[in-house]
C-alpha cells in the first residue's frame, strides 16, 4: 500500500479517520477527510500505544494494526491460513490459550503455526470439535473458563525457560545476525556491522547466520519467517536511525511483552549506553526467538564487539 502521511486527503484518509475514531483516537479538529496536524497526532498516539515507531504515518505495519484493532473476538472465524489471519481477536485466543497452559505461542495477534497447535489442544482437552477453527463455539468454553485467565500465560513461561537454559558460553548457539536494508546507504552500513559480530561470534564458537546476503534486501518479514525456518536460538539485528532514535528494541505490544528479548536488550544496551524500548514491528513480532534490534548511528566495529560483549554476559549471567 502507499503511504499516508500530513497534506494527503481523499476517501482513504476518511477510512483512517474513521478506524482512529472507533478505537478513541480522536482527529475532529482536522476536516473530514484532510490528513493534518489532528490526524497526525491521532496516528502517532494510536503507534505509541501499539508499540509501533510514532512517526504519525499510516504504511503497511499502521494499516494492519488500525484493521486488527477493530476486531474482537467473536466477530469473526479465526483459523490458520495463508496470508496469516491478524487482529486483536487473535491475541485475545492467544492469550486465553497460553494462560490456560495451551502454548499458542507469542501473543502477537497473528494465527500462525504455535496458535493452531495451541488451538487444537484446547479443543481436544475440552471434547470440542478439532477443526483448528476459533468460532463461536471455542469463545463461549474460553469464556466459561476465563476465571484462569489471570494466570501467568504459557509464553512467559517458556521464554523463561529460554532464559534458564541457556549455556555458560555462546559455543554451539545458533545466532541469527540480522542488517535492515530499508535504503541502499543502511544496507551497506548494518551489512558492515552484521558480517563484524558474526565474526566475533563465530571466534567465539557461535553459529552465525546471516539473515541475507551483501547485494539483496528482503522484506523484514521475509527475514523473519527465514529465522523461524531455521530454527535459530536468538536474532540480533542492526538498524540506523530513521524514525526511531538510537536505541535497542525488544518485541513489546498492546498484548504482551518478550520477557527473554527485554531481558538481552536491556544486557546488550548497558553495553552501548542506549535505552531500550518495546516495538511491534516485524522482524521482532513475527520471530519466535527471542530478538533485538540495534538501533544506533555507530555501525562500526565498536557496536559490533560491544553488542558481543553483551551476548557473552547474557549467558555468563543468567538470571
Amino acid at each position: 500500500m502507499r503511504l499516508y502521511r500530513q497534506g494527503d486527503g481523499g476517501e482513504p484518509v476518511r477510512d483512517i479517520q474513521d478506524r482512529l475514531l472507533a478505537l478513541g483516537f480522536s482527529c475532529e479538529q482536522d476536516p473530514r477527510g484532510s490528513y493534518g496536524d489532528g490526524t497526525t497526532s491521532a496516528v502517532q498516539a494510536f503507534q505509541k500505544a501499539r508499540a509501533l515507531t510514532p512517526d504519525g504515518i499510516v504504511g503497511p505495519d499502521t494499516w494492519r494494526a488500525l484493521v486488527g484493532a477493530g476486531y474482537r473476538l467473536g466477530d469473526r472465524l479465526l483459523y490458520h491460513r495463508v496470508p496469516m489471519t491478524r487482529g486483536d481477536d487473535v491475541a485475545d485466543v492467544q492469550r486465553r490459550l497460553n494462560s490456560l497452559g495451551f502454548h499458542a505461542g507469542k501473543v502477537d495477534g497473528i494465527f500462525g503455526p504455535d496458535t493452531l497447535t495451541g488451538l487444537l489442544d484446547f479443543q481436544s482437552n475440552r471434547l470440542l470439535a478439532e477443526d483448528g477453527v476459533a468460532g463461536p463455539r471455542v469463545k463461549a468454553e474460553l469464556d466459561l473458563m476465563s476465571r484462569e485467565t489471570a494466570k501467568h500465560g504459557k509464553e512467559s513461561i517458556v521464554e523463561r525457560q529460554w532464559l534458564l537454559q541457556l549455556p555458560p558460553t555462546l559455543v554451539g548457539q545458533q545466532m541469527y545476525v540480522d542488517s535492515f536494508c530499508r535504503t541502499p546507504g543502511e544496507a551497506d552500513r548494518t551489512w558492515r556491522a552484521a558480517v563484524t559480530l558474526a565474526t566475533i561470534i563465530q571466534d567465539l564458537g557461535a553459529t552465525p547466520i546471516l539473515s541475507r546476503s551483501v547485494d539483496t534486501k528482503p522484506t523484514q518479514r521475509v527475514r523473519a519467517l527465514r529465522a523461524n525456518r531455521l530454527g535459530v536460538d536468538m536474532v540480533v539485528s542492526f538498524a540506523v536511525p530513521e524514525t526511531e532514535q538510537p536505541s535497542v528494541l525488544h518485541f513489546a505490544s498492546a498484548h504482551s511483552m518478550s520477557e527473554a528479548g527485554a531481558h538481552l536488550a536491556g544486557i546488550v544496551a548497558h553495553h552501548l549506553d542506549l535505552p531500550v524500548a518495546g516495538r511491534s514491528i516485524p522482524i521482532l513480532k513475527d520471530t519466535r526467538s527471542p530478538a533485538i534490534v540495534i538501533v544506533a548511528s555507530d555501525m562500526g566495529e565498536r557496536t559490533a564487539g560491544r553488542t558481543a560483549q553483551g551476548l557473552i554476559d547474557l549467558v555468563a549471567r543468567k538470571p
